[in-house]
């Protein structure tokens, strides 16, 4: 199994949000490899859209992964929680995407102790609990999902399920942007978020 090319992420946010959709994201760390179908997404279009860390090109030490390379990993804290970002469209626009939930598929054993208490269901249903779950932390920040230990594979076929669109989620005081169809799921999937 090889992991996607960097020409899969070659692309804007919105275009990238979807064809993640349905991939494999896989973290291997000591304890071994967690492994989850990317259900649901989230773009962030760059400059422009008042709902991105790099809005007005803000560049700081937190985004400036968001200016570089396609396919790079973005993350960040938001409050206790670890988030997990592909960085979209090219050099110098900072475009990402955030997943937002994934299907558990290996390492469930992990995912049960990284996430005591918890139903499965719970495990991996939004953007906080996945990289709990699959062991992505903040030293993740800067590879890149062609290479280990945090990779993005094949997965389900995209003619095997349905993609909604709806507004992006946590972003209230964002004015217009809050509105924007810019979040994307698997239609029926039991991981979605809410």
């Amino acid at each position: 199994m090889k992991p996607l090319k960097q020409s899969f992420y070659d692309k804007d946010a919105l275009e990238l949000s979807e064809a993640l959709l349905g991939k494999l994201l896989v973290k291997d760390t000591p304890e071994g490899r967690a492994s989850g179908i990317i259900v649901e997404t989230e773009a962030y279009m760059g400059a422009e859209d008042r709902a991105a860390h790099s809005y007005g090109n803000r560049r700081t030490r937190r985004t400036e992964i968001m200016f570089g390379k396609a396919g790079s990993v973005y993350t960040y804290q938001m409050h206790t929680h670890t988030l997990v970002n592909v960085v979209a469209a090219e050099v110098d626009t900072p475009q990402a995407v955030l997943i937002r939930a994934v299907e558990p598929v290996e390492g469930l054993h992990l995912m049960e102790e990284r996430r005591p208490g918890r139903k499965q269901i719970e495990w991996t249903n939004g953007p906080g609990k996945l990289t709990k779950a699959l062991g992505i932390a903040m030293n993740d920040y800067g590879s890149h999902y062609t290479v280990p230990p945090l990779q993005i594979f094949d997965g389900w076929a995209q003619k095997d399920f349905e993609i909604v669109t709806g507004p992006r989620i946590g972003i209230d005081n964002t004015g217009e942007a809050r509105d924007y169809p810019w979040r994307f799921w698997i239609k029926g999937n039991s991981y979605i978020s809410r």
